[in-house]
Protein backbone atom coordinates (compact mmCIF):
# COMPACT_ATOMS: atom_id res chain seq x y z
CA UNK A 1 0.00 0.00 0.00
CA UNK A 2 1.69 3.55 -0.86
CA UNK A 3 0.78 6.19 1.56
CA UNK A 4 -0.21 9.19 0.22
CA UNK A 5 -0.59 12.72 1.14
CA UNK A 6 -2.59 15.04 -1.63
CA UNK A 7 -2.81 18.67 -2.00
CA UNK A 8 -5.69 19.99 -4.14
CA UNK A 9 -8.33 22.87 -4.96
CA UNK A 10 -11.14 21.61 -5.66
CA UNK A 11 -12.50 22.28 -8.25
CA UNK A 12 -14.38 19.63 -10.22
CA UNK A 13 -11.48 17.68 -11.48
CA UNK A 14 -9.86 17.53 -8.07
CA UNK A 15 -13.14 16.25 -6.17
CA UNK A 16 -13.12 13.17 -9.09
CA UNK A 17 -9.21 12.81 -8.70
CA UNK A 18 -10.03 12.94 -4.52
CA UNK A 19 -13.01 10.38 -5.05
CA UNK A 20 -10.03 8.29 -7.52
CA UNK A 21 -8.19 7.98 -4.26
CA UNK A 22 -10.87 7.70 -1.67
CA UNK A 23 -11.72 4.01 -4.82
CA UNK A 24 -7.97 2.61 -4.90
CA UNK A 25 -7.44 0.53 -1.77
CA UNK A 26 -3.35 0.60 -2.59
CA UNK A 27 -3.55 3.91 -1.73
CA UNK A 28 -3.78 4.84 2.18
CA UNK A 29 -4.60 8.46 2.47
CA UNK A 30 -2.63 10.29 5.43
CA UNK A 31 -4.61 13.79 4.58
CA UNK A 32 -5.84 16.45 2.53
CA UNK A 33 -4.39 19.57 2.24
CA UNK A 34 -6.25 22.26 0.38
CA UNK A 35 -4.87 25.46 -1.57
CA UNK A 36 -6.72 28.28 -3.34
CA UNK A 37 -6.71 28.19 -6.96
CA UNK A 38 -10.17 26.89 -8.87
CA UNK A 39 -11.29 28.72 -5.94
CA UNK A 40 -10.86 30.77 -2.56
CA UNK A 41 -9.28 28.65 -0.01
CA UNK A 42 -12.40 28.77 2.33
CA UNK A 43 -14.19 27.09 -0.61
CA UNK A 44 -11.96 24.66 -2.00
CA UNK A 45 -11.77 23.69 1.90
CA UNK A 46 -14.82 23.31 2.19
CA UNK A 47 -15.36 21.43 -1.12
CA UNK A 48 -13.00 18.54 0.81
CA UNK A 49 -14.44 17.65 3.83
CA UNK A 50 -17.96 17.18 1.59
CA UNK A 51 -16.33 15.17 -0.60
CA UNK A 52 -14.82 12.93 2.21
CA UNK A 53 -18.32 12.88 3.91
CA UNK A 54 -19.92 12.30 0.93
CA UNK A 55 -17.63 8.64 0.53
CA UNK A 56 -18.22 8.39 4.48
CA UNK A 57 -14.63 9.26 5.10
CA UNK A 58 -14.59 12.50 7.50
CA UNK A 59 -11.79 10.70 9.27
CA UNK A 60 -9.58 11.73 7.19
CA UNK A 61 -7.78 15.02 8.31
CA UNK A 62 -8.17 17.81 6.30
CA UNK A 63 -5.63 20.95 6.34
CA UNK A 64 -6.36 24.48 4.75
CA UNK A 65 -3.04 25.88 3.02
CA UNK A 66 -2.29 29.14 1.27
CA UNK A 67 -5.12 31.92 0.26
CA UNK A 68 -2.97 33.05 -2.40
CA UNK A 69 0.28 32.66 -4.55
CA UNK A 70 3.71 33.08 -2.90
CA UNK A 71 3.62 36.88 -5.84
CA UNK A 72 0.87 38.65 -7.21
CA UNK A 73 -3.40 38.21 -7.14
CA UNK A 74 -5.29 35.42 -7.21
CA UNK A 75 -6.77 34.04 -10.65
CA UNK A 76 -9.91 32.17 -10.15
CA UNK A 77 -10.98 29.11 -12.34
CA UNK A 78 -14.86 29.68 -11.55
CA UNK A 79 -15.42 29.89 -15.40
CA UNK A 80 -14.42 26.04 -15.64
CA UNK A 81 -15.41 25.05 -11.59
CA UNK A 82 -18.42 27.24 -10.99
CA UNK A 83 -19.34 29.90 -8.04
CA UNK A 84 -18.94 26.95 -5.49
CA UNK A 85 -15.96 25.17 -7.29
CA UNK A 86 -18.35 21.71 -7.75
CA UNK A 87 -20.32 23.08 -10.77
CA UNK A 88 -23.95 22.48 -10.50
CA UNK A 89 -23.55 19.92 -7.57
CA UNK A 90 -25.04 20.87 -4.17
CA UNK A 91 -24.03 18.93 -1.25
CA UNK A 92 -24.74 19.14 2.73
CA UNK A 93 -22.08 21.17 4.98
CA UNK A 94 -19.54 19.07 6.39
CA UNK A 95 -19.74 18.36 9.81
CA UNK A 96 -16.14 18.16 9.74
CA UNK A 97 -13.63 20.79 10.27
CA UNK A 98 -10.38 21.13 9.25
CA UNK A 99 -7.77 20.43 11.50
CA UNK A 100 -6.67 23.32 13.44
CA UNK A 101 -3.50 23.31 11.80
CA UNK A 102 -1.99 25.25 8.68
CA UNK A 103 -1.48 22.79 5.57
CA UNK A 104 2.64 23.55 5.54
CA UNK A 105 2.79 22.04 9.03
CA UNK A 106 0.13 19.65 8.63
CA UNK A 107 2.67 18.41 5.72
CA UNK A 108 6.05 18.76 7.65
CA UNK A 109 4.70 16.52 10.30
CA UNK A 110 3.74 14.03 8.51
CA UNK A 111 6.71 13.76 6.57
CA UNK A 112 9.01 13.62 9.40
CA UNK A 113 6.90 10.83 11.27
CA UNK A 114 6.33 8.52 8.41
CA UNK A 115 8.58 5.71 9.18
CA UNK A 116 8.86 5.81 5.45
CA UNK A 117 9.03 8.28 2.51
CA UNK A 118 5.35 9.42 1.64
CA UNK A 119 4.19 10.01 -2.16
CA UNK A 120 2.71 13.51 -2.26
CA UNK A 121 0.21 14.30 -4.99
CA UNK A 122 -0.09 18.13 -6.22
CA UNK A 123 -2.82 18.94 -8.23
CA UNK A 124 -3.17 22.59 -7.87
CA UNK A 125 -0.96 25.46 -7.52
CA UNK A 126 2.25 24.54 -5.77
CA UNK A 127 1.82 27.23 -3.37
CA UNK A 128 2.07 24.52 -0.51
CA UNK A 129 4.58 22.90 -1.64
CA UNK A 130 6.81 26.12 -2.31
CA UNK A 131 6.08 27.33 1.28
CA UNK A 132 7.30 23.88 3.00
CA UNK A 133 10.45 23.96 0.84
CA UNK A 134 10.93 27.22 2.22
CA UNK A 135 9.97 26.85 5.71
CA UNK A 136 10.15 23.33 6.20
CA UNK A 137 12.92 22.49 4.01
CA UNK A 138 13.97 19.38 6.51
CA UNK A 139 10.80 17.81 6.09
CA UNK A 140 10.54 18.14 2.42
CA UNK A 141 13.53 16.49 2.00
CA UNK A 142 11.41 12.81 3.11
CA UNK A 143 8.93 13.28 0.25
CA UNK A 144 9.52 10.21 -1.64
CA UNK A 145 7.77 10.86 -5.06
CA UNK A 146 6.03 14.27 -6.07
CA UNK A 147 3.61 13.81 -8.64
CA UNK A 148 2.16 16.76 -9.83
CA UNK A 149 -0.67 17.88 -12.31
CA UNK A 150 0.84 20.81 -14.05
CA UNK A 151 2.43 22.38 -16.67
CA UNK A 152 2.72 21.79 -20.59
CA UNK A 153 5.40 21.21 -23.03
CA UNK A 154 3.13 22.74 -26.07
CA UNK A 155 0.65 24.19 -25.54
CA UNK A 156 -0.71 26.32 -22.04
CA UNK A 157 -4.49 26.49 -20.86
CA UNK A 158 -4.51 30.14 -19.51
CA UNK A 159 -2.25 31.51 -22.30
CA UNK A 160 -0.50 30.01 -24.83
CA UNK A 161 2.29 28.86 -23.20
CA UNK A 162 0.93 28.40 -19.41
CA UNK A 163 -0.95 26.15 -17.67
CA UNK A 164 -3.36 27.04 -15.25
CA UNK A 165 -1.70 25.41 -12.00
CA UNK A 166 1.68 26.63 -12.49
CA UNK A 167 0.80 30.36 -14.13
CA UNK A 168 -1.12 30.43 -10.94
CA UNK A 169 2.52 30.62 -8.77
CA UNK A 170 5.37 29.93 -10.93
CA UNK A 171 7.43 31.17 -8.63
CA UNK A 172 6.43 28.37 -5.95
CA UNK A 173 6.97 25.87 -8.97
CA UNK A 174 10.59 27.45 -9.93
CA UNK A 175 11.26 26.51 -6.00
CA UNK A 176 9.46 22.49 -6.95
CA UNK A 177 11.56 22.24 -9.87
CA UNK A 178 15.09 23.37 -8.46
CA UNK A 179 14.64 21.57 -5.32
CA UNK A 180 16.07 18.42 -6.39
CA UNK A 181 13.23 15.98 -5.37
CA UNK A 182 11.95 13.19 -6.98
CA UNK A 183 9.36 14.74 -9.48
CA UNK A 184 6.93 13.57 -12.25
CA UNK A 185 5.26 16.42 -14.65
CA UNK A 186 1.48 14.90 -15.29
CA UNK A 187 0.64 17.71 -17.91
CA UNK A 188 -1.67 19.07 -20.38
CA UNK A 189 -0.01 17.39 -23.56
CA UNK A 190 -1.64 13.97 -22.19
CA UNK A 191 -3.89 15.07 -19.53
CA UNK A 192 -6.08 16.75 -22.31
CA UNK A 193 -5.91 13.26 -24.32
CA UNK A 194 -7.69 11.58 -21.39
CA UNK A 195 -11.70 12.72 -21.61
CA UNK A 196 -14.81 11.61 -19.83
CA UNK A 197 -17.95 11.86 -22.10
CA UNK A 198 -21.64 11.93 -21.63
CA UNK A 199 -21.82 8.38 -21.85
CA UNK A 200 -19.39 7.88 -18.79
CA UNK A 201 -21.43 10.30 -16.75
CA UNK A 202 -24.70 8.01 -17.44
CA UNK A 203 -22.89 5.10 -16.26
CA UNK A 204 -21.49 6.79 -13.37
CA UNK A 205 -25.17 7.99 -12.28
CA UNK A 206 -26.65 4.74 -12.86
CA UNK A 207 -24.09 3.26 -10.04
CA UNK A 208 -25.77 4.47 -7.08
CA UNK A 209 -25.44 8.00 -4.90
CA UNK A 210 -21.60 8.72 -5.13
CA UNK A 211 -21.95 7.67 -8.94
CA UNK A 212 -24.83 10.04 -9.61
CA UNK A 213 -22.59 12.83 -7.61
CA UNK A 214 -19.91 12.42 -9.69
CA UNK A 215 -21.83 12.01 -12.88
CA UNK A 216 -22.97 15.96 -12.05
CA UNK A 217 -19.36 17.34 -11.10
CA UNK A 218 -18.85 15.79 -14.97
CA UNK A 219 -22.02 17.22 -16.48
CA UNK A 220 -20.60 20.37 -15.43
CA UNK A 221 -17.11 20.25 -16.32
CA UNK A 222 -18.68 18.44 -19.76
CA UNK A 223 -20.63 21.67 -20.24
CA UNK A 224 -17.63 23.65 -20.26
CA UNK A 225 -15.26 21.86 -22.44
CA UNK A 226 -18.21 21.75 -25.10
CA UNK A 227 -17.85 25.49 -25.43
CA UNK A 228 -13.97 26.24 -24.72
CA UNK A 229 -12.09 23.51 -26.55
CA UNK A 230 -12.64 20.68 -29.39
CA UNK A 231 -11.53 17.74 -26.58
CA UNK A 232 -14.24 15.30 -27.38
CA UNK A 233 -15.29 15.17 -23.72
CA UNK A 234 -13.99 16.89 -20.56
CA UNK A 235 -10.13 16.03 -19.75
CA UNK A 236 -9.89 14.84 -16.19
CA UNK A 237 -6.51 16.51 -15.62
CA UNK A 238 -5.88 15.87 -11.68
CA UNK A 239 -7.20 12.06 -11.32
CA UNK A 240 -4.37 10.92 -14.01
CA UNK A 241 -1.64 11.94 -11.62
CA UNK A 242 -3.28 10.00 -9.28
CA UNK A 243 -3.79 6.96 -11.66
CA UNK A 244 -0.21 7.31 -12.40
CA UNK A 245 0.44 6.16 -8.82
CA UNK A 246 -2.03 3.07 -9.43
CA UNK A 247 -0.57 2.14 -12.77
CA UNK A 248 2.92 3.38 -13.86
CA UNK A 249 2.59 1.98 -17.28
CA UNK A 250 -0.89 4.49 -17.86
CA UNK A 251 2.15 7.09 -18.66
CA UNK A 252 4.93 7.00 -20.74
CA UNK A 253 7.91 9.22 -18.86
CA UNK A 254 11.11 11.00 -20.23
CA UNK A 255 13.83 12.18 -18.39
CA UNK A 256 14.50 15.92 -19.06
CA UNK A 257 15.34 19.13 -17.27
CA UNK A 258 12.19 21.71 -16.73
CA UNK A 259 12.28 25.26 -16.04
CA UNK A 260 9.51 28.14 -15.36
CA UNK A 261 9.55 30.94 -16.79
CA UNK A 262 8.91 34.04 -14.27
CA UNK A 263 8.96 37.31 -16.31
CA UNK A 264 7.23 38.74 -19.56
CA UNK A 265 4.46 36.72 -21.76
CA UNK A 266 5.89 33.19 -21.34
CA UNK A 267 5.72 33.67 -17.33
CA UNK A 268 4.22 30.42 -16.09
CA UNK A 269 5.73 28.21 -19.40
CA UNK A 270 7.36 24.94 -18.00
CA UNK A 271 10.65 24.96 -20.43
CA UNK A 272 10.97 21.24 -21.14
CA UNK A 273 14.13 20.71 -22.91
CA UNK A 274 12.81 17.68 -24.80
CA UNK A 275 15.66 17.59 -27.21
CA UNK A 276 18.47 18.30 -25.45
CA UNK A 277 19.75 20.75 -27.54
CA UNK A 278 20.55 23.26 -24.63
CA UNK A 279 23.43 23.50 -22.15
CA UNK A 280 21.51 23.08 -19.10
CA UNK A 281 21.72 20.80 -16.06
CA UNK A 282 20.77 17.01 -15.60
CA UNK A 283 17.16 15.89 -16.26
CA UNK A 284 15.08 17.22 -12.99
CA UNK A 285 12.01 15.95 -13.82
CA UNK A 286 9.74 12.66 -15.24
CA UNK A 287 7.79 14.45 -17.86
CA UNK A 288 5.05 12.46 -19.10
CA UNK A 289 4.87 12.62 -23.03
CA UNK A 290 3.00 9.80 -23.91
CA UNK A 291 -0.84 8.28 -22.33
CA UNK A 292 -3.06 4.98 -22.37
CA UNK A 293 -6.20 7.64 -22.61
CA UNK A 294 -8.59 4.40 -22.47
CA UNK A 295 -6.96 2.23 -19.95
CA UNK A 296 -6.99 5.38 -17.42
CA UNK A 297 -10.69 6.20 -18.97
CA UNK A 298 -11.51 2.85 -17.70
CA UNK A 299 -9.56 3.12 -14.50
CA UNK A 300 -11.33 5.59 -13.43
CA UNK A 301 -14.81 5.22 -14.07
CA UNK A 302 -14.98 1.36 -12.84
CA UNK A 303 -13.59 2.60 -9.41
CA UNK A 304 -15.66 5.38 -9.01
CA UNK A 305 -18.61 3.61 -9.60
CA UNK A 306 -17.05 0.44 -7.33
CA UNK A 307 -17.76 3.74 -4.48
CA UNK A 308 -21.63 2.22 -4.53
CA UNK A 309 -20.33 -1.33 -4.08
CA UNK A 310 -21.25 -4.31 -5.64
CA UNK A 311 -24.15 -3.82 -8.20
CA UNK A 312 -27.36 -6.08 -8.03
Amino acid sequence: MTRVLLDCDPGLDDALALLLVLASPELELAGVTTVAGNQTIEKTTANALKILELVGRSEVPVAAGAAGPLVGELVLADDAHGETGLGSLLLPEPSASPVDRAAVDFLADHLQTASEPVTVLAVGPLTNIGLLLALRPEAAERIGKLVLMGGAIREGNMTPSAEFNIWIDPEAAHRVFTAGLEVTMVGLDVTNRCVLTRADAERLRASGPIGAAAAELLDFYLGYYEEAYAHGGAPIHDALAVAHVLRPELLTLEQRHVEVELTGICRGRTVVDMRQRTKLPEPNASVAVDVDAEGFRELLVSRLTSLDGPTS
